[in-house]
């Protein structure tokens, strides 16, 4: 725990009051530069809400607003929730980062606007709001940026055909084109609509690499807000053709053109082939190919970025399973259609999350139906890495880690330039080759579900029915911990079970924010709070925080990834959570607490705080004292406690209570039918059985069941796999077969004048070694040529035999006849 968290504790343990409801807020203190704050005779902290303790005007100053997200790229209208003036104000100032300022406004309702600003980085983008045009800033909030591809798609403006918009210019590429939005997203009777374009300049990898949107030119000004708009495309002034991406913007036409951080409708980021010269369009393959050359130089002057990258898992379940390092591309995704635009062959990729150390570079690799990795060797649909990490990385601002935008300028738009507008893809391919799997290692798999049983990253199993706060994980290493609190359930009947399951679980990583997954009040339905305040998940999945990324693809799963690869997912099973942690190999050693000591010996997985290692064959009874003396200590608490019920029952009492007596395997039977019905239900699942009897509920043991089997299935996804590295065809021959895996066959053949010296065939061998080397094609003839030789020579020779055969035969003929009379 944050030793910044410890004084919160301590105010709670001094200030709370016996059984009542807690301290009131009637004392008159400001939350005016306060938020967060827990001193004070009332709270600002986010759990004041739901503890009664906030200060008066906990709201005034600790903002909420509506909408709470936007794109990187500004120009989102936000209100301020539960606040509104109606005395007179000198200007409304909305300050970001304490540096980034734009203007807002209060409307005739009362309520305070601010539009957010163009930004170069995704997160949670702390803001100040001045009502005293920015002599003072008490009060604050948070706006989250976000990538913009991410965006709804009815906050943006969209190219129709944005393929075409990309081609311009090239082959039968001509005409109009067209551009449409939301009216009402933008509320203002005429528009303007406009250029910009995006640059990073200076020294590449130096302290003066800048990131730069600029204003270029408008395309029309002051028309209908109609939400459509063609245009016949000319080309740019020659002061404006070096910028080659951007995007265009609709802004109302009462503010002057190029003004920034107003509110705005931006297209997506595209390549501008529209707006190029003529030169570009007499000869867009001649002109696409010096590009391609261009950026070839370029490129091998600037650092190898490969070495640093992870490798691509081998297969598809590898690539799917290992969620804490990897995730889905969502321009290749097989969950949402697998339109891969830039991978055609494939139907899933995925990138790595975190961008590499040095250079913020990504890995990007693409799988085929059949699970088979796609290399660039093999195929233009490859897996291709990245100088610039799609996603971005922190700390986001400077090159190459601008969020998609330095993505666009060293790998998407130079595979416009080699791939799309020209023919000299293979060039591309040479400088971000695929990378393969020979060096790929699964990550480790340990969960905790059901009643609660547990699975160790070693493979052990046992089950602990403790109540109270418990350490998962700890690993030294990266400063990683994971907590969970357990809490009995409730029987058919509603009495209270003998048995607990997880109804919350939080994770840290060194000074990274904290992520809690939690029950919310004993539904089924998820919760989660960062830094102990509870998201709001309305307008985006998907969220960019301090040493970590929290993922929410579906109402009843959360996953975390953090910064060294490890990653964590919780799902709601049945009435209690299931968790799963992932760990990198290199926390191999490293781990301690209820999840085990990660070291391929499971005989060492009950191992106390004090060193002291139990038998593998202790009692259930002795596993209960191990799961207890893994009990949490209120200091390093990493749970939050906003509500009286978790400070009576969690913070002020031991966190294990040492007065709950669970059930434990042995203790109870089935009657004979309920036997039977458990039997056909769980067959050897000894987790099921162990729920069913402990319940009395046959659907707490098939959601014990099912979790179990999901566990063991993706414990299988990530066994490590056999890689024979790629074999590459023969100079002047070709190769059948793209699979490298264990018993995968590679076959060869020779082009016309060559033949085959070695082997046609080559076999991956479980030493991770090919049966035979690629084979040779020699100049020569080839077997075809020399079979029809050969027979070709027999056929002459058997023609000049028949020739003489006959010959002879009409010699003797002719002296016949010539003896007659």
């Amino acid at each position: 725990m944050k030793p910044a968290l410890l004084p919160w504790v301590l105010l709670l343990l001094a200030t709370a009051p016996g059984p009542g409801p807690g301290p009131t807020a009637d004392a008159q203190e400001s939350c005016s530069m306060r938020c967060g704050s827990l001193t004070g005779p009332c709270s600002c902290h986010p759990t004041c809400s739901g503890l009664g303790t906030c200060c008066s005007d906990f709201h005034d100053f600790c903002l909420e607003i509506s909408p709470y997200s936007g794109s990187i790229m500004g120009g989102k209208d936000f209100v301020v929730q539960h606040f509104k003036t109606f005395s007179p104000t000198d200007g409304v100032i909305c300050r970001f980062k304490e540096s980034i300022q734009t203007l807002g406004h209060v409307d005739s309702s009362g309520q305070v606007h601010c539009v957010s600003p163009l930004l170069y980085e995704s997160g949670r983008i702390p803001f100040t709001i001045s009502l005293d045009n920015g002599r003072s800033f008490p009060r604050s909030g948070t706006w989250l940026a976000v990538h913009p591809n991410k965006v709804s798609m009815t906050e943006k403006s969209h190219l129709v055909n944005e393929t075409y918009w990309q081609y311009y210019g090239t082959s039968n590429a001509t005409g109009n084109l067209s551009l449409t939005w939301l009216p009402e997203a933008l509320p203002t009777q005429a528009v303007t609509i406009e250029l910009w374009g995006y640059e990073e300049i200076g020294k590449p990898y130096s302290e003066e690499w800048t990131a730069k949107w600029s204003y270029l030119y408008p395309l029309a000004t002051n028309i209908p807000n109609s939400g459509f708009f063609t245009f016949t495309p000319k080309p740019a002034p020659a002061d404006y053709q070096g910028w080659r991406v951007g995007a265009l913007r609709i802004i109302d036409s009462k503010n002057y053109a190029g003004k920034k951080d107003v509110q705005a409708l931006w297209t997506n980021d595209h390549a501008l082939a529209w707006h190029l010269g003529d030169d570009f369009r007499a000869d867009p393959m001649g002109w696409a190919s010096t590009q391609c050359q261009a950026w070839e130089d370029l490129e091998n002057q600037l650092p190898k970025f490969l070495d640093e990258l992870p490798d691509c898992p081998c297969t598809l379940e590898q690539a799917r399973a290992d969620s804490g390092r990897f995730h889905t591309d969502y321009g290749c995704d097989m969950e949402q259609g697998s339109v891969c635009t830039y991978h055609p062959g494939a139907i899933h990729c995925v990138r790595s999350v975190q961008a590499s150390p040095r250079y913020g570079s990504g890995q990007q690799c693409c799988y085929t139906e059949d699970g088979t990795q796609l290399l660039t060797a093999d195929s233009s649909s490859g897996s291709t890495p990245d100088r610039g990490h799609d996603w971005g990385a922190p700390p986001f601002r400077t090159p190459p880690r601008v969020p998609g935008m330095s993505h666009w300028l060293y790998d998407v738009l130079s595979f416009y330039y080699c791939c799309l507008w020209a023919s000299n893809c293979s060039r591309y391919m040479e400088l971000r080759p695929s990378s393969d799997c020979r060096n790929y290692q699964p990550s480790r798999l340990a969960s905790a579900f059901g009643d609660p049983h547990f699975v160790t990253f070693d493979g052990t199993s046992f089950t602990f029915n403790g109540r109270g706060e418990y350490v998962l994980l700890e690993a030294a290493l990266t400063d990683l911990r994971v907590q969970a609190r357990a809490q009995p359930g409730t029987m058919p009947d509603g009495t209270q079970m003998r048995g607990t399951g997880l109804t919350a679980v939080a994770i840290q990583e060194g000074n990274s924010d904290v992520v809690e997954v939690r029950l919310a009040n004993k539904t089924e339905e998820l919760e989660v709070l960062l830094n102990q305040q509870v998201l709001s998940f309305a307008e985006q999945s998907w969220m960019d925080l301090k040493g970590m990324f929290l993922s929410v693809p579906a109402s009843d799963r959360v996953s975390v990834m953090l910064a060294s690869g490890a990653g964590m997912e919780v799902s709601v099973q049945g009435p209690f959570l299931s968790v799963s942690v992932l760990l990198p190999d290199k926390f191999l050693t490293h781990t301690r607490g209820l999840l085990g000591t990660l070291n391929n010996d499971p005989t060492d997985d009950f191992t106390l705080r004090s060193g002291q290692v139990l038998s593998p064959s202790t009692s259930p009874r002795e596993l209960f004292q191990f799961g207890a003396d893994w009990a949490v200590h209120n200091a390093s608490s990493l749970l939050t406690y906003d509500s009286w019920f978790l400070v009576h029952n969690f913070l002020y009492q031991p966190k294990h209570d040492p007065t709950f007596e669970p059930l434990f395997p042995g203790e109870t039977t089935l009657s004979p039918s309920q036997a039977q019905e458990a039997a056909k239900l769980c067959g050897d699942d000894h987790f099921c059985n162990f729920d069913v009897m402990a319940t009395g509920s046959l659907s707490m043991g098939n959601t014990t069941r099912v979790a179990h089997q999901l566990h063991q299935h993706r414990v299988q996804s990530l066994q490590p796999v056999v890689s024979c590295g790629r074999l590459g065809p023969p100079s002047n021959g070709q190769k059948e077969g793209n699979r490298y895996l264990m018993d995968s066959i590679v076959s060869f053949h020779c082009n016309d004048g060559y033949s085959l010296e070695g082997a046609g065939i080559s076999t991956c061998q479980a030493d991770g070694t090919w049966s035979t080397p690629t084979p040779r094609c020699q100049p020569g003839r080839s077997y075809a040529v020399l079979l029809g030789i050969i027979f070709g020579g027999l056929a002459v020779v058997a023609a000049v035999m028949l020739a003489y055969v006959l010959l002879r035969h009409r010699k003797g003929n002719i002296h016949v006849w010539g003896s007659q009379p």
